[in-house]
């Protein structure tokens, strides 16, 4: 399983705080707005925007912090100007990482990344250090419980997925970017239950972490991720499966 999956699988395993639930409203609010202002405020014509907006439902979000969102994206409300930018670098034993950031400002965006990497055994690297490790991919958890394996498999390759897999209690659906949204839509109007879906960067190799690496490693992706400013974190590493699940207990 490579290090993107496995991380999933370890976020899915924890218990969500309310501060957690406040820190994903902040992510999810800041994706809204981006893909409003790149997109317009239709989700029916803006497949970014109806993917956030979807997240948002997802997580309880009220329906006027949504229209709010879009309408800060749109102009029609005054909001803060976000940028969007990808930090690289090297975690514990040797794993690259890939931070994915939506940020009104940079300088402090960029120190907090800089510190819990120097706080965890990591290290900040330049632009593209680690990137050609990673192709950028769409990702579709399903749930498995609800659905035939060969009869999803089939729809998934049917709707123009790349791969399929199964991952414990999910099946995993991989896209080329370009037929994300459309496999995702074929999916849901198929009846198929779609747990969570996401364009992300999914490593090309994955580099084995052990001992206690692994545990730093795991420290690092989790600090970075409750960064406000960071909306997602990718990683190439590969953990024993004993050792992951003494990390889920």
């Amino acid at each position: 399983m490579a290090g993107h999956s496995k991380w999933k699988q370890i976020k899915r395993k924890k218990a969500v705080t309310d501060s957690r639930r406040a820190s994903a409203w902040t992510k999810i609010i800041r994706e809204i707005t981006v893909a409003a202002r790149a997109g317009g405020g239709d989700p029916g014509g803006n497949p970014r925007l109806r993917l956030a907006v979807d997240d948002a439902r997802a997580v309880n979000m009220p329906k006027e912090n949504i229209e709010r969102a879009i309408k800060k994206g749109t102009g029609e409300l005054e909001g803060e100007s976000y940028q969007e930018l990808t930090y690289e670098g090297y975690g514990p034993g040797g794993a690259a990482i890939i931070i994915e950031a939506t940020t009104d400002n940079p300088n402090r965006t960029v120190a907090e990344i800089r510190h819990a990497f120097s706080r965890n055994g990591g290290n900040l690297g330049a632009t593209n250090s680690v990137a050609w490790m990673f192709d950028r991919k769409g990702q579709i958890y399903l749930e498995a419980s609800k659905s035939d394996e060969d009869a999803t498999l089939e729809a998934a390759l049917d709707a123009g997925a790349e791969d399929f897999a199964r991952e414990g209690e999910q099946y995993l659906v991989t896209t080329a970017p370009a037929t994300f949204h459309a496999v995702q839509e074929t999916l849901k109007a198929n009846g198929f239950a779609i747990e969570s879906a996401e364009l992300t960067m999914v490593p090309k190799n994955t580099v084995k972490v052990e001992g206690a690496d692994a545990e730093r490693i795991l420290k690092l992706m989790e600090v970075l991720e409750e960064l406000d400013d960071v909306s997602r974190v990718s990683s190439n590493f590969d953990i024993d499966a004993a050792q992951l699940a003494e990390a889920q207990a």
